[in-house]
Formats: C-alpha cells, sequence, structure tokens
C-alpha cells in the first residue's frame, strides 16, 4: 500500500471476507451503528482538531506513541503478530500522506493485522533493498493484495509474486481507468497523463507488461477488483462492491455542523484544472453555499492552501485520516461539497443514513490546462455522471454573486 486510502480498502475488504456478504454491515444509522463493535478502533485515534491549522508548514507532525518501525521491521506494538494480514507500506516521501498513513497503520494494527513499515524511497539503494527484503515474503504469498496497479513500485514487485489471486483495492478514479484498461488489453497508463513513452517508460516497459499479465485472469490466476466505484466486471475479473461496512460499523455517526465543507482535490497538482480557475471557482462555491471550510487534499500545495485559506478566508482542515473517516466522526457540515473526485462515489456510501448531503460541482471545460490530457474533461464527467445518489450543483460565476 502507498496511500491511506488504499490502506483503508485493505481493511474494508478484509472485514467482508471476516464477515460474509449477509453479515456486512449493520443498517446505517441504526443501534449497532451507535454502540461500535470495534471501541479499541475510536479509542485509538487521536481526534482531528477543527481549528485553523496554518497549510504551510513543511514540518511532518509526529503522531502520539512510538516512532515508526524501522523499514523491512514489524512493529514491535503490534500484539497480533502471524495474525491476519501482512500489510507492506511503501512509504511516500510526501509528509501528509506519511502521517495518514501512520494513523492507518495503527487502525490496521488494532484491527489484527501486523504492518511492515517500508522506507521503499529513502536513498539511492532503498528500492534494491526493499525489493530484496520483500520477495521471500512475495514468492511464498498465495494472495497478493494491491492499491494503485499503476504504480510502478507495485509493478515492480507484482513481476516477483507468484500467487495464484491477485485483488486490487480500490484507489478511487484510477480503480475506474484501470479496469478500463483492462477490459480492452491496453497498457496502464493515468488518466491524467498526457504524451507517449518517455525513455524511464522504455526502460520499464518488459516490468509493465510482465505486471499486466499478472493483473489478467487466466486458468491459473483469479483477479478480484474490491471497489465503491461504478465499473463494469471484465472477462474473469471478479467485483466485489466496497459499500464501508467496517468504516460504518467502527465510527459515528457523525456529529453535524449546521454549515458546509468543501473538499479540496490535487486536479490543480497534476497539471488538469489551472490554478486561478480552481480558485475563483471555490470563492464562488463558498459564498453561494456558505461553506466555512476547506478540507485538504494530502497532495494539494501549501502555496495553494495558503492562498484559499489567506485570500478566500477558508478555514483549512489538514485531515489526520481519510475523508471518510473523518467524515463518519465527524463533526461534519450537513452539506459536503466537491468537485468530481473519488469521493462523490465513497462519501454516500460511508455516511448513509446520516442525513448528510454529498454534492458535486461539475469541472468547466474552460477551467483545464493547455497541457490536460484530452481525455481529462470526459472522465472528470464520467465521474460525476456515474456517481449514486449524489447532488449536484452549478457553479456561479464570482461576477454574477
Amino acid at each position: 500500500m502507498e496511500s491511506p486510502v488504499q490502506l483503508l480498502n485493505v481493511l474494508e475488504w478484509s472485514y467482508g471476507r471476516m464477515t460474509g456478504a449477509d453479515a456486512a454491515a449493520p443498517e446505517p444509522g441504526g443501534p449497532d451503528a451507535v454502540r461500535s463493535p470495534l471501541p479499541t478502533l475510536y479509542d485509538g485515534v487521536p481526534r482531528q482538531p477543527y481549528e485553523t491549522v496554518e497549510p504551510y508548514e513543511t514540518e511532518e507532525p509526529e503522531p502520539p506513541g512510538a516512532p515508526e518501525p524501522a523499514s523491512g521491521e514489524a512493529d514491535p506494538r503490534d500484539r497480533s503478530a502471524h495474525a491476519g494480514l501482512t500489510v507492506i507500506v511503501l512509504a511516500p516521501h510526501d509528509p501528509m500522506t506519511r502521517g495518514q498513513l501512520r494513523r492507518m497503520a495503527e487502525l490496521a494494527r488494532r484491527a489484527g493485522h501486523t504492518v511492515r513499515w517500508e522506507e521503499a524511497r529513502g536513498g539511492a539503494g532503498a528500492p534494491a533493498q526493499t525489493i530484496a527484503g520483500l520477495a521471500p515474503l512475495l514468492r511464498r504469498a498465495s494472495r497478493v493484495v494491491i492499491g494503485d496497479p499503476f504504480s510502478r513500485y507495485v509493478q515492480l514487485l507484482l513481476t516477483i509474486a507468484r500467487a495464484r489471486d491477485v485483488v486490487v483495492v480500490d484507489d478511487g478514479t484510477a480503480t475506474m481507468e484501470f479496469v478500463a484498461q483492462l477490459a480492452v488489453g491496453s497498457r496502464l497508463v493515468r488518466w491524467h497523463r498526457r504524451g507517449g513513452l518517455g525513455a524511464r517508460d522504455l526502460v520499464f516497459a518488459p516490468f509493465a507488461a510482465a505486471a499486466r499479465r499478472r493483473l489478467t485472469p487466466g486458468e491459473d490466476r483469479r483477479v478480484e477488483v474490491f471497489t465503491a466505484m461504478p465499473v463494469q466486471a471484465p472477462p474473469g475479473v471478479t467485483v466485489t462492491p466496497n459499500d464501508f461496512a467496517w468504516t460504518r460499523s467502527a465510527f459515528g455517526p457523525p456529529r453535524l455542523t449546521r454549515g458546509t465543507d468543501l473538499v479540496g482535490t490535487s486536479l490543480v497538482e497534476t497539471g488538469v484544472v489551472d490554478l486561478d480557475h480552481y480558485l475563483t471557482a471555490v470563492a464562488s462555491l463558498a459564498r453561494t453555499h456558505g461553506a466555512t471550510r476547506y478540507f485538504a487534499h494530502r497532495r494539494e500545495s501549501t502555496d495553494k492552501l495558503r492562498r484559499i485559506g489567506g485570500e478566500l478566508g477558508l478555514e483549512i482542515v489538514r485531515p489526520d485520516l481519510p475523508l471518510e473517516l473523518i467524515a463518519r466522526r465527524g463533526p461534519i457540515g450537513r452539506m459536503i461539497l466537491s468537485f468530481p473526485s473519488t469521493v462523490v462515489h465513497t462519501l454516500p456510501l460511508a455516511l448513509a443514513g446520516t442525513g448528510i448531503t454529498v454534492a458535486v460541482c461539475d469541472v468547466d471545460p474552460a477551467w483545464l490546462t493547455e497541457t490536460a490530457s484530452p481525455r481529462a474533461g470526459d472522465f472528470l464527467s464520467g465521474v460525476t455522471g456515474t456517481a449514486r445518489g449524489i447532488h449536484r450543483v452549478p457553479y456561479v460565476p464570482a461576477s454574477t454573486l
């Protein structure tokens, strides 16, 4: 796993396997949802402070408790060694992602899983050391669960694995693109990427091709996709719906505020949407719907967040966990407003029965950058168009307010 959302969905997948399809979740909002069957999970996570957080700090905040285990070692605090799954975290550089991953790793341990924290990007020799350390585990594993099939690191590790069962857990909108590309047999390319193969792509091409074969079902290989996104199963692939049963059983129902919360995206950082257009849209949506808080995406730049907080006057909240968990435990607004992103699919499931409205504002084609992928507009429209139980709100230009 390389992101907090991927690790969350491993817990969802594992919970579904333990409880079975017939006992996947209590009725949303029912008495079982109020009396969490996993109280230690809730108690073990510090509540997000909702006062204004400076969005431009670069130092990674240290979580409470002991530091991370050394790279390649199981955490000595883990009392469930040999129980559950062995979760391998390929730690990224981004401080906010690392902080959320630490907290998700703690939840995984409390759920009975062993966590290996790998400083897979810790220096020139780190990749080779990580691969060598993981190779025996991967060769012995009868099932491999991965979070991002587009990741070069994951693709390289897949070439080592000999597992007959391969599970791809949800990684948001990327999962939609993965299933679509798998169905037509094309090479795996992220939806927002523009241009042809570069030099590094050509060098890595044999490993990417081998990984793609591992992700293709056959007589000796079963492939499962566990997702909350609307996807059409390719021939031979099992698609298992993710209804966030673990999240709903372990957290909430949330305390509600009277206001509206805005959810940030990384569309600017990935080069899809122009920064000035994005800021204008955020300002207009905040004024139209009375939003006062902005939940930052973990990949949003500090400069952009500084402008949203300073120039637009929104309170910046940097979540310590994936938004599905933050919203589920609250406090959260009665309306959550987002641009096209994963949360327009996941939040209605995680918040079912709470009375919270999840709404989306489409990205105007005029907001796209000159370097955006030609597929970007259609893809983002598809993200919104396929969302279930979502409310669509129009964009009102600031000049008309």
